[in-house]
């Protein structure tokens, strides 16, 4: 996921910058964070991802991948480009926590990797500054600067990174990262 001459961990996640331009820092913790689900991810099987964390609960590691995927075209998509694009895994699971019996991790990883590069596409040349509209939900309507869609989807990211380190650890007992 790294670019030559980026700073990697041992695991392979890209250390995000220390200094420097402020895009640059807000670019390289949401690629840190992205790296963070892909590890939590790495070694498992079908099975294994869709085991939940606790019942009652049906949170798994597969349905997080679908949910970010979900969330990268939401906030960079709908929000920051104004694009009418349909719900990643369609009508019925909006939110992308549904689970489909025929797909698994391998899929779900491609389709969310898709989504980070269209994101990608979408911010390039745009500055932090610049603005979108929020479509739906209870702030509807409201402008949101590409700044604060960086910052909400690192936010995003490291709350749904908590929930995976929990269930990869109740998965195989791998912490850590």
């Amino acid at each position: 996921m790294g670019t030559p001459g980026e700073l990697m961990l041992p695991d392979g996640r890209p250390v995000p910058v220390l200094s420097g331009d402020e895009r640059v820092m807000l670019e390289s913790w949401l690629d840190f964070h992205r790296a963070t689900l892909e590890l939590k991810c790495r070694g498992l099987d079908d099975a294994q991802v869709r085991c939940v964390a606790v019942e009652p609960s049906e949170l798994t590691l597969l349905g997080l991948v679908q949910h970010l995927a979900e969330v990268e075209r939401n906030w960079f998509q709908r929000v920051v480009a104004g694009l009418d694009v349909p719900p990643v895994w369609g009508d019925g699971n909006v939110s992308g926590y549904g689970l489909d019996p025929e797909r698994g991790i391998g899929e779900a990883l491609t389709v969310w990797r898709r989504e980070i590069a269209r994101g990608r596409e979408v911010c390039a040349g745009r500055p932090l500054d610049g603005v979108g509209r929020i479509a739906d939900g209870p702030m509807a309507g409201m402008e949101v600067a590409l700044r604060w869609v960086f910052l909400h989807m690192i936010e995003e990211y490291a709350r749904h990174n908590g929930h995976a380190d929990i269930l990869r650890e109740r998965i195989d007992g791998v912490t850590g990262a």
